[in-house]
């Protein structure tokens, strides 16, 4: 790690937020602005599967002075478990990486069409009150779900809508396409980006990984974990810091932010140390931070 990297940045860092052009409720735009009055002067935009709020939200982090380290949360899949790797400062033009977020991408929207047919036997929901809470640019999933679910009167917020019509296990959920992380963390470090699993040991169905399937990610060039995040499990965190300080991996901590109307996560709650901060810089190659 070079000292060069971390004498250009300031923390607190918060590498972990969501825009509107995925499942956020707010524009790059406001999330920059909601990230620094809550005290964050480092930050990443990691938007489901897409990078298309990356030019507003540096933008807005020139203006208020902040380091914008442009990233992206890809959808993986091992087994039945939803598994979650954040890329960060990879090379957006890559062909294979972006092809793969395409085919995600379009297979969401289908998905989230039959999940709300699937509502509309027992609900009057349709897909025109779903298209209502996005954007041209989003990537449509089950939050926009439940924001309808909210306005029509079923569900008293995302909370309420991801406890009940929207859970796995009320007869409406639908899966999507996602690759196996695997092939994630290759496409991103391939692209030049270092990849990191988000939130990965939660309780229930998407509990850990098995230590195996982490062993090989991490020989297959996966940089570290988001350990940091509220709805890790203490004994989930434990385990994965003793791994991370066996091989020596990034390790941080983030809020998930989706928006003040979105999640009750809130931007700062957790945050990364300049230190690591600083490590992924170093590691990536594939596209600069954007220093104040």
């Amino acid at each position: 790690m070079t000292s060069g990297a971390r004498s250009r940045f300031s923390g607190p860092s918060d590498l972990h937020l969501h825009s509107n052009h995925s499942d956020g409720t707010e524009s790059p735009t406001e999330v920059v602005r909601q990230a620094h009055a809550h005290g964050i002067r480092t930050f990443a935009l990691t938007d489901h599967d897409r990078t298309t709020g990356w030019d507003e939200a540096a933008a807005a982090a020139a203006e208020l002075k902040m380091t914008f380290l442009p990233g992206m949360e890809l959808s993986a899949r091992h087994q039945w478990r939803s598994v979650h790797v954040l890329g960060y400062l990879f090379d957006p033009t890559d062909t294979a990486l972006m092809a793969e977020t395409e085919r995600i991408r379009s297979d969401r929207i289908g998905r989230a069409e039959r999940i709300v047919r699937n509502i509309g036997r027992d609900y009057d929901l349709r897909w025109d009150d779903v298209l209502a809470h996005t954007t041209a640019d989003a990537t449509i999933g089950r939050p926009h779900i439940a924001d309808a679910l909210i306005t029509r009167g079923f569900a008293r917020d995302r909370t309420d809508a991801f406890a009940g019509i929207l859970h796995p296990g009320s007869g409406y959920y639908e899966p999507h396409y996602a690759p196996d992380p695997h092939t994630a963390v290759r496409l991103i470090t391939q692209a030049g980006g270092v990849a990191v699993i988000a939130h990965p040991v939660t309780s229930g169905r998407d509990r850990m990984l098995p230590i195996g399937i982490l062993e090989r990610l991490i020989a297959e060039g996966l940089g570290g974990f988001e350990i940091e995040h509220r709805e890790n499990t203490e004994t989930g965190k434990r385990q994965l810091r003793e791994i991370a300080a066996r091989h020596d991996l990034v390790v941080t901590g983030s809020s998930d932010y989706h928006g003040m109307a979105g999640k009750p996560n809130r931007p700062g709650e957790n945050t990364t140390s300049d230190e690591m901060v600083a490590r992924i810089i170093d590691r990536a190659t594939g596209t600069p931070p954007r220093y104040a």
